[in-house]
C-alpha cells in the first residue's frame, strides 16, 4: 500500500487535487490493528486503492488522532475513515476486516463518489444558467428588500440589547442574592458542623474511656488464662519429656539386653569390636577372634583384667549372660607358650602371683608391641587398617559400661590379701621394711609432710 507520508492537510489538499477520496486509517498495537494493517498491505487491496484514495496511516496515541477524533468521532481503534470531497464520511470502517470486504468496501466508496461528483457538477450548470437571467430580472426589487431586511435587523438588533442589559442587571441581583444566601447557608452549616463535632468529640471521649476500661479487663482476664495454659503446658510438656525419656530408657535397656559388645585385646595393644547375642555362647566369640587374627599370635586364651579371669574350655560352652560378659565387655587375647590350660583364676585367689601378672602385664604388652615392629615380618595393609578401623571402634564405650567395670576393680581390689598396699591407683608389694614414713604426704612446695 503506497501510504501518504505528509500530515493530515497536506493528504486532503493532495485528494482534492487529484479528485480522490480521502482515507484515513487509525491503528493501535493490538492484534486486530496489525491485522487490518496486514490486510491493507495486501497487493489487490492496493491496486484497488491507487489511483481513487489518498491512504494515511495515525497513531491511535499521537496528537494527530486526538485532533483528527474532535472532527470525526473515533468509536473504536482500529477504524478506517473514507472522507468525500465535501468533507462528508462516504464510509467508516470499525474494527479488522479481511482484504476481500476492504475492496469491496473501496469500489462502494468509489460509486458513491461518482454519484455525488455528478450531481454536484448537474447543479452547477443549472445555476450558471439561471443566475444571470435572475438577477437582471429582480435587481432592484431585491436592493429594495435588502434595504427594508437591515432596517428591521436594526431595529431588532436595539431591542434585543435592550432586553439583554435588563436580562443582565436582572442576573446580577439576582447573584447578589443567592451569593447572599449562601453565606449565610454556609454560617449555618459551620455553626451545624462545630456543635455537631463537639457531641462526637464528647461521644468519642466516653467510648474510648468505656472501650479502655473493657479492654483492661478483657487483658487481665487474657493474662490470667494465659498464665493458666502455659503452666498447663509445661506441666504437660514435663510429662511429655519423662515419658520420652522413660521410652527411651527402656529402649536402651531393651537394647543393651538383646546385645552384647566385646572388645577384644591383641597382646600388639590394638583392638576391635563385634556385637553378639547374650544367648551366644563364649566359644562363638573365640571364633570370631580366630578368623579375625588368624595365626599371628597362634594358640591363644581368651580373659578378663578386671575382674582377673582366663576361660577354661568348660566356659566356652557357656553363654556370654551367663559369663557376665554382656552387655558389654572386654577381652584380653593371650597367647599360649605351652602350659595347660586350668581352671578359672579369680583375682581373689591368686595371691602374690595375680598382683605380679597385672602390674607387669602393661610392660609385657608394650614390649610386644615394640618387638611386633622391629622384629616381626610387616602386617599386611588389609589387616593394618582392619585394625586401626577396629581400634577406632574400639573407644566407643556407654556410661554403664564403665561404671560396671569401675565397680567390679573396685570390689576386686577390696577382696585382695593385705599383702600389698595401694596409693591411689598403684598398687605394690608390702615388705617388712616397710614403715609408716611411706604414708607421708608432700605439699605444694615438694616438702614431705609427716
Amino acid at each position: 500500500m503506497l501510504w501518504f507520508e505528509g500530515s493530515i492537510p497536506d493528504a486532503i489538499i493532495s485528494a482534492k487535487q487529484q479528485s480522490c477520496v480521502f482515507v484515513v486509517v487509525i491503528s493501535g498495537e493490538d492484534e486486530q490493528s496489525a491485522q487490518l494493517m496486514s490486510s491493507w498491505e495486501e497487493d489487490s487491496v492496493s491496486e484497488a486503492a491507487q489511483n481513487c484514495c489518498v491512504a494515511i496511516k495515525v497513531d491511535a496515541k499521537s496528537e494527530t488522532c486526538v485532533q483528527f477524533s474532535e472532527i470525526y468521532p473515533v468509536v473504536c481503534i482500529p477504524s478506517s475513515f473514507f472522507i468525500g470531497e465535501n468533507g462528508i464520511p462516504l464510509e467508516v470502517i470499525a474494527g479488522s476486516v479481511s482484504a476481500e470486504e476492504l475492496i469491496k468496501r473501496i469500489n462502494r466508496v468509489k460509486q458513491v463518489g461518482v454519484k455525488i461528483l455528478d450531481c454536484v457538477q448537474h447543479h452547477f450548470l443549472l445555476h450558471s444558467v439561471c443566475l444571470p437571467l435572475a438577477l437582471s430580472l429582480s435587481h432592484p426589487f431585491r436592493l429594495t428588500k435588502k434595504l427594508e431586511e437591515k432596517q428591521e435587523q436594526r431595529k431588532i438588533g436595539e431591542e434585543n440589547e435592550i432586553k439583554m442589559e435588563i436580562e443582565r442587571r436582572k442576573v446580577g441581583k439576582d447573584m447578589q442574592d443567592l451569593k447572599r444566601k449562601q453565606e449565610e447557608e454556609k454560617t449555618k452549616r459551620l455553626r451545624e458542623e462545630r456543635n455537631r463535632e463537639k457531641a462526637e468529640e464528647k461521644a468519642a471521649r466516653e467510648r474510648v474511656k468505656q472501650q479502655i476500661a473493657l479492654d483492661r479487663a478483657d487483658r487481665a482476664a487474657r493474662y490470667a488464662k494465659t498464665q493458666e495454659d502455659e503452666n498447663a503446658a509445661k506441666m504437660t510438656l514435663l510429662h511429655a519429656k519423662q515419658a520420652e525419656q522413660e521410652v527411651r530408657k527402656e529402649a536402651l535397656l531393651r537394647e543393651r539386653s538383646t546385645k552384647a559388645r566385646i572388645q577384644f585385646r591383641l597382646p600388639d595393644g590394638s583392638s576391635f569390636t563385634n556385637q553378639f547375642h547374650p544367648q551366644s555362647k563364649l566359644q562363638e566369640a573365640q571364633h570370631f577372634a580366630v578368623q579375625e587374627v588368624g595365626n599371628r599370635y597362634g594358640n591363644f586364651s581368651l580373659a578378663t583384667m578386671f575382674p582377673r579371669r582366663e576361660f577354661t574350655s568348660e566356659d566356652m560352652q557357656k553363654t556370654l549372660l551367663e559369663l557376665e560378659l554382656a552387655p558389654s565387655a572386654s577381652i584380653v587375647l593371650l597367647p599360649q607358650s605351652g602350659r595347660p590350660g586350668h581352671a578359672v583364676v579369680q583375682s581373689s585367689e591368686g595371691g602374690i602371683w595375680a598382683v605380679l601378672g597385672t602390674l607387669l602385664y602393661p610392660l609385657l604388652a608394650v614390649w610386644r608391641f615394640l618387638s611386633s615392629f622391629l622384629f616381626a615380618n610387616p602386617r599386611p595393609r588389609g589387616a593394618a587398617s582392619r585394625g586401626s578401623s577396629i581400634q577406632s571402634n574400639s573407644y566407643i564405650n556407654s556410661d554403664s559400661d564403665k561404671a560396671k567395670r569401675e565397680t567390679l576393680s573396685k570390689h576386686n581390689l577390696e577382696k585382695r590379701p593385705k599383702d600389698f598396699k595401694k596409693d591411689g591407683k598403684i598398687c605394690r608389694l608390702r615388705t617388712q621394711d616397710d614403715s609408716e614414713d611411706d604414708n607421708n604426704t608432700w605439699n605444694g612446695n615438694s616438702t614431705q609432710q609427716m
